[in-house]
């Protein structure tokens, strides 16, 4: 061991205990504890296992830095006890004991051998973080652990992680080191930044008040290289010249990273780092942290159909984890973008990236392992309609079968590093495939232009030239960045597709191989829309060039989930989607419902996915196939009832009140069961107007059979007959039953109408059948108010008789004869 302790070195000896007698544990210890730098060699020195001892760790940067630190102690550069390896890098050897690795490593060594041959213990650095192959390699090795390997050493390591679940899941104690920090004062902003305020100018003012009222090396996180080259831009001309600026990002060469971590010989450090910087890296003489309260996280994009770096607010959790920095080495102080009041609405801790990031690559991972989700203990089970998203996204690649299992150009590009679309690409396109795919996972390349794919590819492939012709401007970085992963994709190719039977593709038909699911259709009309084939719209701005292309691919929009705006296509014509997909393409027959054009349209259409290649009337549609789509118009356009309907209804309802047994007459009811009763008399009915002078009462009375139509009836008729013979409609909707009829039908009825024991409310109507009078007692009114409406009436219809006593009058429509 060498001299010097840390604060890890008390919690060590119970540690070994637990992994001795158990072979697992959980260890729980602040930041700049040591966890990373001791206890692999710990471990190894302890003897608990024979076998190579594995370390995760979550970045590159981290994982190289690790190694040295580890190798340091042997007297050693890495290599020889202590190795490393990554995607593109690797420094191991057969005297390799303790391998520091990326966590997508670890999958691709399980998967080669699931038994993890010559590997005694894994260890999960910075499992906090809670990235998704972190958690996929945590659920792998709990399944070979308990089925394969039972002397396989299990340990998971964070700073702020909520240990109990993750314990509960191995079924592991968990180690505390309480650590020995110093203590680190909080400095928060007096008010909150204004609303127009550019996060680059307000990060720089706060990095030079930090310069200025403090000592020592500065440590300021922002989210991302964009920014902190910005930033780095405006501090040049306006730092001491004692500062030595550093920035500090994943994307950054090895020498420059190297030269932000080690020590300046004199003057002051001041690190421009992203959340890399956060935990498993130590940099050196770091006094002051100026935090600019931003992360990036990996979110899944529906724009780009894969995860992609989001900029979100920090957690406290990563807030408390940065402040850390300025205490490693002595009492420091933290200055804090945002106001105290304004810290309590963070969130607590960053949510696991399996809870929002694109599944596929890991559906993919599972159906290669041959298991599902629910058969391996993961600490966050995948969201399930992410993950059936995925399913299907790897079926339409060929990646899956229709049982989601895997086939073999699926286990091929399980075997290639990048998301499955562009692997399925570049199996099926080569090297060509190599460019487009780095091109597409990457920024875009280019500033302020249109949506064409094909400039982006022009720009790769002569700069120079594209400078000279094109009015646009070009993010170099981005561009070297996209061209340097073209080449080792390139490299990884050769070997790749060597066995698999290619042909000649162009650049679109390579989009549509990584995008089935992203073929559009222009639709019709003015507006640049476009149905994708995978059922999803996109819109596009009305000036671009490709506004006005039948078919295009989209390979990056805005993300919105109701109609998403295209930031980036390619056209392609109806010839290649053939070439590429005629198995997929089929002919489908459908009625279906048109709102926009109120009526139900037929037809005959060539089909891939959610478009119509072709699209034609479809003549000889059967009867049955329109009812059933005009189905869905009358759910559309409602049921409007009749006064005869609405009538029925309401002596239906009162007659399942009383106990008949009748079915629900209600007009929800009848909208939801509306295909169980009105399906056999739709025939012939096809428009909005068809349907508006459609007769709904045979079909509703329907709805009753000869027995339950002879019990309504009888308790609860529909007429009332005059003492002419009159059959007058009885409306049960109000409060009592009503008839309406003309006062002169009624002479001579001496007695109230009634409904079984239940008088009618009665209105009398006059000759022009407006209304005279409504009563509940007709006797009242011949003795009573009839004489004032006598006279009335005498003044407004002479012509018709109007007796004294309509007690001894018969019932007559008709007006009095000629002279009389």
């Amino acid at each position: 061991m060498t001299a010097f302790t840390l604060p890890i070195d008390d919690a060590l000896p119970e540690l070994v205990a637990a992994l001795r007698a158990s072979g697992r544990a959980v260890l729980q210890a602040p930041p700049g504890a040591g966890k990373t730098t001791r206890v692999p060699i710990v471990l190894l020195e302890a003897g608990l296992t024979d076998g190579k001892i594995l370390m995760l760790e979550p970045r590159r940067l981290a994982t190289r830095a690790a190694a040295t630190r580890l190798a340091e102690h042997f007297g050693e550069k890495p290599g020889q006890t202590v190795g490393y390896r990554m995607r593109g890098d690797s420094k191991v050897s057969g005297e390799t004991r303790i391998e520091v690795v990326t966590e997508g490593i670890l999958t691709r060594m399980i998967q080669s051998d699931p038994e993890l041959t010559g590997i005694g213990a894994v260890l999960f650095d910075e499992f906090h973080e809670r990235s998704l192959n972190a958690d996929l390699g945590l659920a792998l090795c709990l399944e070979i652990a308990d089925a394969l390997r039972d002397d396989l050493i299990l340990l998971a390591m964070s700073a702020t992680l909520d240990a109990g679940p993750v314990a509960k899941l191995m079924s592991a104690p968990i180690i505390t080191s309480q650590g020995r920090s110093f203590p680190v004062t909080d400095r928060w902003l007096p008010a909150p930044l204004p609303k127009r305020a550019r996060f680059e100018d307000a990060m720089t003012d706060l990095i030079l008040t930090a310069l200025t009222e403090t000592e020592g090396g500065v440590l300021a996180f922002l989210p991302g290289e964009g920014e902190i080259r910005r930033v780095e831009g405006q501090l040049k001309k306006r730092l001491p010249e004692d500062v030595h600026l550093r920035p500090l990002f994943g994307a950054m060469e090895i020498g420059a990273q190297r030269a932000a971590i080690r020590p300046e010989g004199d003057g002051r450090k001041l690190v421009l780092a992203t959340s890399i910087a956060e935990t498993s890296l130590t940099i050196e003489d770091i006094r002051v942290v100026v935090d600019g309260g931003k992360a990036r996280r990996a979110r899944f994009d529906p724009g780009s159909g894969m995860s992609r770096l989001v900029t979100e607010r920090v957690t406290r959790a990563e807030a408390t984890q940065r402040a850390g920095r300025a205490g490693r080495v002595a009492p420091g102080i933290a200055y804090k973008l945002w106001t105290k009041g304004e810290e309590g609405a963070l969130s607590p801790y960053p949510p696991a990236e399996i809870e929002a990031a694109d599944l596929s690559g890991l559906a993919l991972e599972l159906a290669v392992w041959g298991a599902t989700p629910e058969q391996l203990p993961f600490l966050t089970p995948p969201p399930e309609g992410t993950y059936a998203e995925s399913c299907a996204l790897l079926q339409m690649l060929g990646a899956l079968d229709k049982s989601n299992q895997i086939t073999e150009h699926g286990k091929r590009i399980s075997r290639l590093p990048t998301h499955p679309r562009l692997a399925h690409m570049i199996l099926k396109s080569g090297s060509e495939g190599a460019i487009l795919a780095s091109l597409l996972s990457d920024r875009d390349p280019i500033i302020s232009a249109p949506t064409d794919l094909a400039l982006r590819i022009e720009v790769i492939r002569n700069v120079k030239e594209f400078t000279q012709s094109r009015p646009y401007g070009v993010n170099r970085p981005v561009l070297e960045r996209i061209k340097q992963e073209a080449r080792r994709l390139t490299s990884l190719v050769r070997d790749s597709v060597k066995n698999n039977s290619q042909h000649f593709v162009n650049h679109a038909e390579m989009a549509a191989m990584a995008y089935p699911d992203r073929i559009g259709l222009r639709r019709k009309g003015d507006a640049p829309r476009f149905q994708l084939s995978g059922g999803k719209g996109a819109i596009m701005d009305e000036a671009d060039p490709l506004a006005n292309q039948r078919l295009i691919v989209v390979t990056d929009t805005d993300g919105n989930p109701r109609e998403a705006k295209i930031r980036q296509a390619i056209t392609i014509s109806q010839a290649e989607v053939r070439n590429l997909f005629n198995d997929q393409i089929q002919w489908h027959e459908s009625c279906s419902w048109s709102k926009r054009e109120r009526r139900v349209v037929a037809r005959r259409q060539e089909m891939f996915g959610a478009i119509a290649l072709e699209d034609r009337i479809w003549k000889d549609a059967p009867e049955d196939a329109i009812a059933r789509a005009m189905l869905d118009g009358v759910r559309d356009l409602g049921i409007t009832l009749s006064d005869a309907g609405r009538r029925f209804c309401a002596r239906v309802a009162l007659g399942r009140d009383g106990g008949l047994g009748l079915p629900d007459m209600s007009l929800d009811c009848l909208i939801d069961e509306v295909e169980d009763w009105l399906l056999p008399y739709l025939a012939g009915v096809k428009t909005a107007d068809a349907w508006k002078r459609f007769d709904l009462l045979p079909a509703l009375r329907a709805r009753l059979d000869w027995g339950q139509m002879q019990a309504l009836d009888s308790s609860i008729p529909g007429k009332f007959t005059t003492p002419l013979g009159h059959d007058i409609p009885i409306d049960y909707s109000g409060e009592h039953p009503e008839i309406q009829l003309r006062l002169q039908e009624l002479f001579g009825q001496t007695s109230h109408p009634m409904v079984g024991k239940t008088p009618l409310r009665v209105t009398l109507l006059s000759p022009a059948r407006k209304p005279v009078q409504t009563t509940m007692d007709l006797p009242g009114f011949w003795s009573g108010s009839y004489a004032d409406v006598r006279k009335d009436m005498r003044a407004r219809y002479p012509k018709h008789p109007w007796p004294e006593d309509p007690t001894q009058a018969d019932p007559t429509l008709r007006a009095k004869p000629r002279g009389r």
